[in-house]
């Protein structure tokens, strides 16, 4: 009597582990559920990206700067400037006829009028 007992016991604990098994796997495997897992798995791939590209753009940005460095110590750019640099020089772009100041009577003047004859 102990043995059926224990194999009707023993039975009943399956069925009931694989119905619970079988129940789960058709869960997961409804539209619903396989539409929010492909949501959540891109939502995970695109932080994993959104990482390396992070990461990818900040080791760009070390190593040109690095790079900038290096280059401005072969051509002489970081060598401290001992001369004083020159004064501003204003030119009048377009000579103002009207005002004596701007006028030079030693110079010779031309007329940008190309229509203008000779």
């Amino acid at each position: 009597m102990f043995r059926r007992t224990f194999w009707f016991t023993t039975g009943v604990a399956t069925g009931v582990w694989a119905t619970t098994k079988v129940n789960r796997k058709l869960k997961q495997l409804t539209p619903e559920h396989l539409a929010v897992t492909a949501a959540n798995r891109a939502i995970d791939a695109g932080h994993r990206l959104k990482d390396r590209a992070v990461g990818f753009a900040l080791d760009v940005r070390e190593n040109m700067a690095r790079r900038e460095a290096e280059l401005d110590d072969a051509l002489g750019l970081n060598a401290p400037v001992d001369r004083e640099l020159p004064e501003a020089r204003h030119h009048t772009a377009i000579e103002n006829r009207s005002n004596p100041k701007s006028v030079d009577n030693d110079r010779t003047t031309y007329s940008y009028n190309r229509n203008e004859d000779f």
